[in-house]
């Protein structure tokens, strides 16, 4: 497995949305040529800041254009800005679950546009989300991804994607106390946030997995599970991933490979 990565200019790229199109697409060209890649298709991921998601329950009887209307008003559209698209994910004679997507067309647009400017087809675009989802070894956890700037918490439950969120924190120098504080306000505000569904799946033995370059301390670590009242683990590699693959770094693509494979 080929793998490899690159810094964009400063400023081509601010908070997952992509500013410079060209920029970015030169850079990715430059890895490509480096990486050695002789395939021109492309499984794209993008950040989950440019993008809203929801499941939703509707009635197993309901139309294409009844569940259209659904998603539209659950996730607030402005029509000429946003584009949606929903897939069924569960159904029972009872109830239909969607899972729904709602993306600014602009900003995707431009993510695409610099892939294309590497030489590259996007023949797939993916919320960052629904990838980490597959990578999780429990289907329901959360992931908190402490190697990016900003840090992302994502949600799965259900192993579908339910909550998504970026927070900036400086960790840099900070004591074991302090840095599981700064951690515990986000993921218990994203816990507090999605138990508010009277359906929710996740349970006190629902795990916190850390992906990150370097483990937390262990004194963070059992003060976090502490503060927040859930178990806090490293995330652990997923199946037939090649000894010596940094799966943390590159856990967003092995999920996109994963896609390929089903």
């Amino acid at each position: 497995m080929q793998t490899g990565s690159v810094r964009t200019p400063a400023g081509a790229m601010v908070d997952g949305r992509v500013e410079d199109p060209t920029a970015v697409g030169l850079a990715l060209k430059q890895l490509v040529a480096r990486s050695e890649i002789a395939g021109t298709t492309s499984f794209v991921a993008v950040s989950d800041a440019l993008a809203n998601f929801r499941v939703l329950k509707v009635a197993p009887t309901s139309t294409d254009s009844e569940i259209d209307s659904v998603v539209a008003q659950a996730l607030s559209l402005d029509p000429n800005r946003m584009a949606t698209q929903w897939t069924e994910i569960r159904r029972t004679p009872e109830v239909l679950e969607v899972y729904a997507v709602a993306w600014d067309r602009a900003l995707v647009k431009k993510s695409a546009e610099a892939v294309r400017l590497a030489g590259l087809d996007p023949v797939v675009v993916e919320l960052k989300s629904a990838c980490v989802a597959r990578v999780a070894p429990e289907p329901s956890c959360i992931v908190l991804e402490t190697s990016t700037d900003p840090m992302e918490i994502f949600l799965i439950a259900g192993g579908v994607p339910q909550v998504w969120y970026g927070f900036h924190a400086k960790t840099n120098g900070a004591v074991a106390e302090d840095l599981a504080r700064t951690l515990a306000g986000p993921l218990s505000s994203v816990l507090k946030f999605y138990r508010r569904r009277r359906d929710n799946e996740f349970t006190s033995a629902s795990p916190i997995l850390i992906a990150g370059e370097q483990m937390l301390p262990a004194q963070v670590v059992a003060r976090l599970s502490e503060a927040i009242e859930q178990p806090v683990l490293e995330l652990p590699a997923p199946p037939r991933v090649p000894p010596g693959l940094r799966y943390t770094a590159y856990m967003t693509c092995l999920g996109l490979i994963m896609r390929r494979r089903r």
